[in-house]
C-alpha cells in the first residue's frame, strides 16, 4: 500500500468536516473516529473530557510518544432567544463575527433534534437600512433566521430550541480539480485526518514502532484546554499536530509541512524542531519553519499544565484560519511524509 493515499485521506477529510462538532459537543465526531479504529484493531480509551486515545504498542515500553490533533471546531451556542423569533449567539473559539456572516448554520437542541438557518446582519436589507455595510459586526448586529415559521420567542421554544443549544457552521466543502481543498474545519480535521491515515498504514504494513505510541484525538482545543490531560508519566515527546498559519510575514505556505518555531506560548523545543527538520531533509519532505504569533496549541496548553515532555508542533498550511479556510493536497501529503518518518525515528532521550 503506497504512501501516503492522500485521495483517501481527502475522501476521510470530507466525512469529518461535515459532522458538526463545536467544542462541547463533540460526541458524534469522537464516535466515528473510534469507529475508524475499531475497525483497524487498534485499542482505544475515552477520557472523561470525551476525547479518544489510541494507542499502538512499540518496541520500547519504556519512553512513549504522544501524537495530537483535535476534532473539535469553532461554533456558536445560543445566547438569547428574540421576542423576532431570531436567534442571539456566543461565539465558540476564537474568531470574529464577520468571518460567519451569510454562512448556513445547524441549531441541535439538547434533545437531538435540528433546525436550518442562515447567521446574518439584522440590518441586512439594503433596501431597508441605509447603514448595512457600515454597522458593527458583532453581537448585537447578528443573529440566526430559522427556516422555519416562526414569529416570536414563543414560537421558537415550542420547537424544542432554547438558550445553550449549540450552533454548527456549513462547511461547504469542495475538492477542486487543481488540488485544493475548500472548507471549514481544516483546522484541525486536516490532521485527524492525516493521523487515522497514518495509523492504518502503521496497521497494514505490520510496522513495529520503536516506542509505544499513543494518538490523543482532542475535543477541547479551541478553548484552550484538550490536551493537557492523559499524558502517561512515560511519554518523552509529544507532538501536535495542527494548521500552519499563513499571512503577512509568514513563510507557511498551502503546498509543505510547517514546523513550528514559536508561538504565542514561546519557543517549541529546539532539539525537536531541528530533528523533524533533518527528517524533512533527509526524506525530501517539502517544509517550511514558521512562527505563529497569535496561536496556541495542544502541546503548549500540556507544557502550561506541568508536563515533563519535550514538545512540538507541524502540521498543513491553512490560508484564512478561522474563516474561509483552504489548503492544498500537497501539503497534506508532506505533512504526512514527515509524520510517517517521525514515529518511525529515534528519539530524543
Amino acid at each position: 500500500m503506497a504512501y501516503p493515499n492522500t485521495d483517501e485521506t481527502l475522501n476521510l477529510l470530507k466525512e469529518l468536516v461535515s459532522i458538526p462538532s463545536p467544542s462541547g459537543n463533540t460526541n458524534e465526531v469522537i464516535t466515528y473516529v473510534e469507529n475508524f479504529l475499531k475497525e483497524l484493531q487498534v485499542e482505544t480509551k475515552r477520557n472523561r473530557k470525551g476525547g479518544l486515545i489510541a494507542t499502538l504498542p512499540g518496541k520500547d515500553q519504556q519512553n512513549h510518544r504522544m501524537l495530537t490533533a483535535h476534532v473539535d471546531t469553532l461554533g456558536a451556542i445560543v445566547k438569547e432567544i428574540k421576542p423576532s423569533g431570531r436567534l442571539k449567539l456566543d461565539l465558540i473559539g476564537g474568531f470574529k463575527y464577520n468571518s460567519i456572516e451569510g454562512e448556513y448554520c445547524e441549531i441541535e437542541t439538547s434533545s437531538g433534534k435540528k433546525f436550518t438557518g442562515t447567521i446574518l446582519m439584522h440590518q441586512t436589507s439594503v433596501h431597508v437600512y441605509k447603514d448595512a455595510g457600515k454597522a458593527e459586526r458583532n453581537q448585537d448586529n447578528m443573529e440566526v433566521r430559522i427556516d422555519e415559521k416562526v414569529h416570536s420567542a414563543d414560537e421558537v421554544r415550542d420547537l424544542g430550541i432554547e438558550v445553550g443549544d449549540f450552533v454548527s457552521f456549513d462547511p461547504r466543502v469542495q475538492i477542486s480539480p487543481s488540488g485544493y481543498i475548500k472548507s471549514r474545519h481544516l483546522d484541525d480535521k486536516a490532521s485527524v485526518a492525516i493521523l487515522l491515515q497514518l495509523i492504518k498504514q502503521v496497521k497494514s504494513e505490520n510496522i513495529e514502532l520503536p516506542y509505544t505510541t499513543h494518538f490523543l484525538i482532542s475535543n477541547n482545543e479551541e478553548i484552550g484546554y484538550g490536551g493537557n490531560s492523559n499524558i502517561t508519566p512515560e511519554t518523552v515527546e509529544y507532538l501536535a499536530v495542527d494548521m500552519g498559519a499563513m499571512g503577512d510575514g509568514q513563510s507557511t505556505d498551502e503546498y509543505t509541512v510547517s514546523i513550528c518555531v514559536k508561538d504565542a506560548s514561546g519557543p517549541y523545543h529546539y532539539e525537536l524542531r531541528k530533528r523533524l527538520t533533518q527528517l524533512a531533509i533527509d526524506n525530501e519532505i517539502g517544509y517550511k519553519l514558521d512562527i505563529y504569533p497569535f496561536y496556541g496549541s495542544d502541546a503548549s496548553a500540556a507544557i502550561r499544565s506541568g508536563h515533563d515532555i519535550i514538545h512540538g508542533l507541524i502540521g498543513p498550511g491553512i490560508d484564512s484560519s478561522h474563516a474561509f479556510e483552504r489548503t492544498h493536497k500537497d501539503s497534506i501529503e508532506n505533512t504526512a511524509k514527515l509524520l510517517y518518518h517521525y514515529v518511525q525515528s529515534e528519539m530524543i532521550l
